[in-house]
């Protein structure tokens, strides 16, 4: 599959020496067999370049609102490698005017779910752009989803890290209900201001709202599956999809489970902690 060779190739361009030194040394290479049926997978892992002459190349899983999103962008721009979200791959090929765009929209009307040869395609078209352009490594968002998707990356490139974002349930509804969308401009804010207090063993958090401007605050828009059922219900089904995946990554030694002590302030220094990683600009301005 012609897909699975650009990815590969795309993925294993070079990256600086400073972010080489970020790197965490995890497990070593596995060939998984669900790879082996993909035409090309043999012959492009032989071309891999080893950790030491590449970019990070990483994997954000977490729940739905738990800020995959938020944090995988802030590290993509500290570490200059791209912030890869495969829902956002979706969305732009639907909006583009190529052939598969209007495959993806019958399946997205049906109700169906894209398969792993479109979500692939997709990718290696992006990486494949990216390295273009000069671009090394990648942070994915949510992706992979299943096990035999984590197979399939596994077989074509080196994943050397996945960075399992956690939050308490309450948390998690209730930032799911305050979450509101510009109707104008897009942007995405939220209105929930969350302080729940320590008890039965769990920790106290404080997220402060992240409130629109006065000129978006009149066109606020609240998604229509954003209830409370709706959102609880999302949340059981991520879990029981994403235990196996956990389940894979953690076998092989490279699954770092970090939970949120709060929100971006709190939360932010900390996961540089664990991952050994500094905010130069962060730095700069406490140092002010």
């Amino acid at each position: 599959m012609a897909a699975v060779q650009r990815l590969l190739r795309a993925a294993a361009s070079g990256g600086s020496a400073a972010a080489r030194r970020r790197m965490t040394s995890l497990a070593t290479e596995q060939a998984p067999s669900a790879a082996a049926g993909f035409p090309f997978a043999a012959e492009e892992r032989a071309r891999r370049l080893p950790m030491a002459e590449r970019n990070v190349q990483w994997v954000f899983l977490g729940c739905p609102g738990v800020g995959k999103g938020t944090y995988a962008s802030r590290l993509s721009r500290l570490l200059g490698v791209p912030h890869i979200a495969t829902g956002d791959l979706v969305r732009d090929e639907l909006a583009s005017t190529g052939p598969l765009a209007t495959q993806l929209a019958e399946i997205v009307n049906q109700g169906k779910l894209v398969s792993d040869e479109i979500i692939f395609n997709l990718l290696s078209k992006r990486l494949k752009k990216g390295e273009d352009q000069g671009e090394s490594g990648f942070i994915l968002d949510g992706f992979p989803r299943t096990v035999k998707q984590a197979e399939i990356l596994d077989g074509v490139t080196d994943i050397d890290m996945v960075v399992n974002l956690k939050l308490r349930e309450d948390v998690l509804v209730e930032k799911c209900l305050g979450r509101r969308i510009c109707g104008q401009c897009g942007k995405n804010f939220n209105l929930a201001c969350i302080d729940v207090k320590g008890e039965n063993g769990l920790p106290a958090i404080y997220m402060e709202p992240l409130l629109p401007p006065n000129n978006c605050m009149s066109k606020l828009i609240t998604r229509a599956d954003d209830t409370e059922e709706v959102v609880r219900n999302r949340l059981r089904i991520y879990n029981d999809m994403s235990q196996p995946v956990e389940g894979f990554y953690r076998e092989q030694g490279k699954l770092l489970e970090f939970d949120l002590p709060g929100g971006i302030p709190e939360s932010w220094p900390k996961l540089l902690q664990v991952l050994n990683l500094e905010d130069q600009e962060e730095l700069k301005l406490a140092a002010a």
